[in-house]
């Protein structure tokens, strides 16, 4: 759909320049979406392998963030197994909803409620970041947090248009319950892409 280079604005890599591929199509459906432009794919005409991965390589951050849409809807194991060559980090922005393929350095699972995660990718999520949208995401959010490893981040974020709402939720949450951490959309704050 779309690619360009920025700062990660959310997660565990927030403040990192990264190269962002936006995958159109996706058929999860958040009505908080703010990118629903990416979800019908036949909007989007297919780019070629190696003209991504040139455009990436044009870009000094090294790393790129493949998200969409659902990304998952395609097989990545070319893609990133092409930028990796070119030595490119790979991150992964997904629902978890579809089989995981690719090469990953990084894979962030954000699950929605219209279309469950997969426990086969939950479990190889570096980062767990759910979005809080009212308080029975909390109950949520722990119920997928049983589900991935130790190892993985936990990450509660505001949906961006009820954040003034739920942060001092989230924040007592995370108080209270100190393996979670706060995640913000600081690229919203700071007005870039």
């Amino acid at each position: 759909m779309e690619a360009f280079y920025t700062i990660q604005g959310e997660g565990y890599n927030t403040g990192r320049a990264a190269y962002f591929i936006r995958l159109g199509g996706c058929d999860v459906g958040c009505h908080w979406c703010d990118v629903k432009e990416s979800w019908d794919a036949a909007a989007h005409p297919l780019t070629p392998v190696d003209t991504i991965v040139a455009q990436a390589l044009k870009h000094p951050g090294q790393a790129v963030v493949i998200t969409g849409g659902e990304p998952l809807i395609y097989n990545l194991d070319l893609l990133t197994q092409t930028l990796q060559n070119a030595g490119i980090l790979t991150f992964l922005e997904t629902s978890g909803a579809y089989p995981l393929s690719g090469s990953w350095d990084w894979i962030c699972v954000s699950p929605k409620k219209f279309k469950k995660p997969l426990p086969q990718v939950l479990e190889k999520a570096g980062e767990l970041k759910v979005i809080i949208f009212n308080k029975s995401d909390f109950e949520w959010a722990e119920e997928h947090a049983a589900q991935v490893g130790p190892q993985t981040r936990l990450y509660l974020q505001p949906e961006w248009s009820k954040a003034p709402e739920m942060m001092p939720s989230i924040v007592d949450y995370v108080k209270n319950n100190p393996k979670w951490q706060v995640s913000l959309q600081t690229h919203k704050y700071l007005n870039i892409p």
